[in-house]
């Protein structure tokens, strides 16, 4: 009999089973549904709010003038470009984010210490200055290439720089321990090439906070302002940009009607992301 097998019956015959817990008091529970309710309206219901006004003919008649899709096809004729372009930004900067992130996340894992300490927290600088000092300064250093500048891909250098911190954060968090580390060496030992260990054995153990870090990239690409304002040009414009346009200079309608539209676009894709990280287990390390 295995000495490990042994631990696990003598533990197996110590073991005391506990009295179990008292079930929450009926008040308890009232308690903490009402606190659930409060604060679910709270966030929720200024947003039910808007996409009713875009659904409404006449806002400050209410819903009584009748609901209509009028203003959502306006919506559709004015800014359609800018839906299609804010998930090319997106797709284009999650892409990045996973190209270059996923192996610094493992670079980091591998040599921990003062330098990647360093590393980590300029990585983390464009996060913590505002996002227009970050716009600005790639404007003064990047802005002056005519073709880059009215491209779409300096809006998505932008996004990469304020996105890439949260992809290395979460990768690296799925990547730490000594257990991964010691399975990397022995598949060296064993004569596997380094590419063939990290797509092999680390890209699947790392793979819940892969997903969880690209599902918050892709939350921050879809709704960046800040970056994007100073960015964009009247051809690049975002649907943020876009979205603040139309609070601006359209009918409360027409941007409550993008406010829907919005959501309808990052809702299902926020979902759908979610739904694949929790079906994502973790490979197993035995």
């Amino acid at each position: 009999m295995s000495l490990s097998h042994q631990a696990h019956q003598t533990l197996s015959g110590t073991r005391h089973i506990a009295p179990p817990l008292d079930a929450p008091s009926r008040l308890d529970a009232g308690l903490g549904w009402l606190l659930t309710l409060a604060v679910a309206s709270f966030l929720i219901g200024p947003v039910l709010l808007s996409v009713l006004a875009g659904l409404t003919r006449n806002y400050f008649t209410g819903v009584q003038s009748g609901l209509t899709l009028r203003w959502i096809g306006e919506v559709w004729q004015l800014y359609s470009d800018t839906l299609a372009r804010t998930g090319i930004v997106a797709l284009g900067t999650l892409l990045i984010c996973l190209l270059t992130g996923v192996p610094l996340a493992w670079v980091l894992t591998l040599h921990p210490g003062r330098t990647s300490r360093i590393l980590e927290e300029l990585l983390t600088l464009p996060v913590a200055v505002p996002g227009l000092a970050t716009a600005l300064a790639l404007i003064v250093s990047w802005g002056t290439l005519p073709l880059l500048r009215s491209n779409t891909l300096f809006i998505i250098i932008g996004h990469v720089l304020f996105t890439l911190p949260f992809m290395v954060r979460a990768a690296r968090a799925s990547m730490q321990g000594t257990e991964l580390i010691q399975l990397d060496e022995a598949a060296a030992t064993l004569g596997s090439s380094r590419l063939k260990r990290f797509l092999g054995i680390i890209v699947p153990n790392a793979l819940p906070g892969i997903l969880a870090g690209s599902l918050t990239v892709v939350t921050l690409s879809v709704g960046e302002f800040n970056l994007t304002w100073l960015l964009h040009t009247p051809l690049t414009k975002t649907l943020p940009v876009g979205l603040a346009d139309s609070y601006a200079s359209m009918r409360l309608e027409i941007a409550s009607a993008y406010t829907l539209v919005f959501l309808l676009m990052l809702l299902p894709l926020l979902v759908g992301l979610q739904w694949l990280a929790a079906r994502t287990p973790r490979a197993s390390l035995s």
